[in-house]
C-alpha cells in the first residue's frame, strides 16, 4: 500500500490548460439529438441527505416537546434531555450509515437499525438517570412514553422517506447525467459495472473517445460514442452533464492528462475509473460511484448545498439593493431621459453560465445613433460616444444597476466573474484567444462584481496583460469560493468603486 494523491498531481499539470476553442465543434445527429432532448428536474443526493436529516431531527425533537406536558420534573432539564437524546440517536444513526440514498432505499434494514439507534440513546439515558437521577428530576413515565411514541413517529418516517426515495428513483430525479471518456475493454467492463452497482444512481449520455481505430468501436455495451473530447465540451455546454468519467488505464498519464486538461473548462465533477486497475491504493483515495471507485480529478465549483446558499444570498442581497437604492435608479433613468433621445436601459449580448449566451441589462450610457452593441471598440477616456450622465454613470457603476434585475432572474450572481461583451477585445485579439483557459471562468455564473474588481482589474481591459489578470483573479475566486468571500467582496465593493474611479470610462 503506498498512498497517491492523484487529485493534486492533475491540479498541477491543468495550471496552464491549452487554449480553448473560439468556435462551437458540430455535434454528431445522434449527439444533437441526445442534447436537444429535454431535462426532467433532478435532486442532488446530497441536498436530499441534508433534508432527510433536518426533517427526521424535527420530528424526533417535536415528538419530545409534545410529550412534556407528561414530565412532572425539571422542564429545563427535559429540554436539555430532548436535545441530548436526539443527537445522540442521529449519531448512532449516521454511525450506522442510514443517513445515505442508497440507505433510504433499503426496507426493513434501515427501519431496524433506526430503532436499535433511538433504542440505544434512551439505553444511555436510562443508565445516566439510574446513576444521577436520584430525586426523579426526569419522569420515568415521559421517558418511556417518549421511546415508544418517538419509535412510532420513527418508523413512520422512515417509511414514508423509503417510498419518496423510491418514487424518485423511478422517476430518475436522483441519477446523475453521465459520459464516460475512453473506449475499448476498460470502458466496457466499466459501463458493466455501472450498470450493476450504479444503475439507480446514473444515466449514461453517451461515450467520447479519440480514437477512431479498432480500439474505439461505434457502440461499448450497447453505449453509443458521440464524438471525440472536443465535441464533448460543445455537448455539455448544449444539454447539462453531471458526470464525466475518464476510463483509461492509469500508466496512460499523458492521454489522462490531456483529458483533463481539455476537460477542465467545463463546470463538471470530473472523475477517474479506478475499477480496472490492479494497484491498491489508501481508502483516502477513492470516492465511489454507485460501487465503482473513482479518484476525484475535479469537482464543478459552486454545488449542492453551496449551491442553494449562493442562490439565498444572491436573491437576499439583489432584493435589499433595489429597495436602498430605487430612488438612485429612477433619477439615473430620468436623467438618461432628459439628456438624449432614446431607451433607458440598454441591453447586450453576453456569456452567461456554462458559455450560455444571456441578455444582461445596463442603463444607456451611449449616444443612441453610437451605442456599440458587440462591444467591437473598448470605451475610452473622454470617448465621444459617451453622453455626460454616461460618464458619471459609468465612473461610479450606476449604469451595472439594472443587473440586479438579472440576479432575480437567475442569469447572474451578486458576485463571480465579470461577464465580458461577446467581441471584446486586448491588443485587438478575442479574449477567449488572448488567454489560456479563458471558457474555465464560465464554470459559474457571473456577477455583478468580482474578487478581480476589488483588487484594482476595473474597468478597459486594452491589453493582454490586464484580461490575463482578470481571468488570474477569476480563477482564484472560482477555486477558493465561500459565502465569506462573497461577503467580503460585496463589503469591499464600495471602497473600490472611489478608489478605482480612474480606471473606468
Amino acid at each position: 500500500m503506498f498512498h497517491l494523491d492523484p487529485k493534486q498531481a492533475v491540479l498541477e499539470h491543468v495550471a496552464h490548460p491549452p487554449k480553448a476553442k473560439a468556435g462551437p465543434v458540430k455535434l454528431g445527429d445522434l449527439a444533437a439529438a441526445i442534447a436537444d432532448r429535454p431535462i426532467e428536474p433532478t435532486y442532488p443526493a446530497s441536498v436530499v441527505v441534508g433534508v432527510a436529516q433536518v426533517l427526521e431531527i424535527g420530528v424526533l425533537m417535536l415528538t419530545g416537546i409534545t410529550l412534556f406536558g407528561l414530565n412532572g420534573g425539571d422542564k429545563l432539564l427535559s429540554v436539555i434531555t430532548t436535545l441530548a437524546v436526539v443527537a445522540v440517536a442521529h449519531l448512532f444513526i449516521n454511525l450506522a450509515r442510514m443517513h445515505r440514498i442508497a440507505a433510504y432505499r433499503l426496507g426493513f434494514e434501515q427501519i431496524w437499525k433506526c430503532v436499535l439507534a433511538w433504542t440505544a440513546a434512551f439505553a444511555v439515558l436510562g443508565a445516566l438517570v439510574l446513576l444521577y437521577d436520584s430525586g426523579n428530576a426526569l419522569s420515568r413515565n415521559w421517558i418511556f412514553n417518549w421511546w415508544a411514541v418517538g419509535l412510532v413517529v420513527l418508523v413512520a418516517y422512515r417509511v414514508a422517506l423509503y417510498q419518496v426515495v423510491t418514487r424518485w428513483t423511478e422517476q430518475g430525479k436522483l441519477k446523475r447525467r453521465t459520459v464516460i471518456v475512453g473506449g475499448g475493454k476498460d470502458a466496457e467492463a466499466l459501463i458493466e459495472s455501472i450498470k450493476t452497482g450504479a444503475h439507480d444512481d446514473i444515466t449514461l449520455l453517451g461515450l467520447f473517445d479519440d480514437r477512431n481505430d479498432d480500439r474505439s468501436p461505434e457502440s461499448v455495451a450497447t453505449v453509443a460514442k458521440l464524438g471525440r473530447v472536443a465535441e464533448l465540451i460543445e455537448f455539455a455546454r448544449r444539454t447539462r452533464v453531471d458526470l464525466v468519467i475518464v476510463s483509461m488505464p492509469l500508466f496512460a498519464e499523458h492521454r489522462v492528462l490531456d483529458m483533463l486538461k481539455q476537460l477542465w473548462v467545463l463546470p463538471v465533477d470530473i472523475r477517474l475509473s479506478a475499477h480496472m486497475s490492479k494497484l491498491r491504493f489508501t481508502s483516502k483515495a477513492y470516492s465511489y460511484v454507485g460501487g465503482v471507485p473513482v479518484f476525484d480529478m475535479a469537482d464543478r465549483p459552486i454545488s449542492d448545498w453551496n449551491l442553494v446558499f449562493k442562490w439565498l444570498f444572491d436573491k437576499l442581497v439583489a432584493i435589499t439593493a433595489l429597495i436602498l437604492l430605487s430612488p438612485v435608479m429612477i433619477a439615473t433613468a430620468i436623467a438618461i431621459k432628459l439628456e438624449s433621445p432614446g431607451p433607458v436601459f440598454f441591453r447586450q449580448k453576453r456569456h452567461g453560465f456554462n458559455n450560455q449566451l444571456i441578455d444582461m441589462w445596463k442603463f444607456r450610457s451611449m449616444r443612441t445613433d453610437m451605442v456599440d452593441t458587440n462591444a467591437t471598440k473598448l470605451v475610452t477616456k473622454d470617448d465621444p460616444r459617451v453622453t455626460r450622465v454616461g460618464k458619471f454613470i459609468r465612473k461610479t457603476s450606476i449604469d451595472e444597476l439594472p443587473q440586479l434585475f438579472n440576479v432575480l432572474k437567475g442569469d447572474l450572481s451578486i458576485v463571480g466573474p465579470r461577464p465580458h461583451a461577446l467581441a471584446a477585445k486586448a491588443d485587438n485579439q478575442l479574449y477567449h484567444d488572448a488567454v489560456d483557459g479563458y471558457f474555465a471562468r464560465h464554470r459559474v455564473k457571473p456577477g455583478m462584481t468580482g474578487w478581480a474588481q476589488v483588487h484594482g482589474w476595473r474597468g478597459e481591459t486594452d491589453t493582454v496583460e490586464k484580461i490575463m489578470q482578470r481571468v488570474n483573479h477569476d480563477l482564484y475566486y472560482i477555486e477558493n469560493w465561500s459565502l465569506w468571500l462573497d461577503l467580503k467582496i460585496v463589503a469591499l465593493t464600495p471602497i473600490s468603486l472611489f478608489t478605482q474611479r480612474k480606471n473606468a470610462f
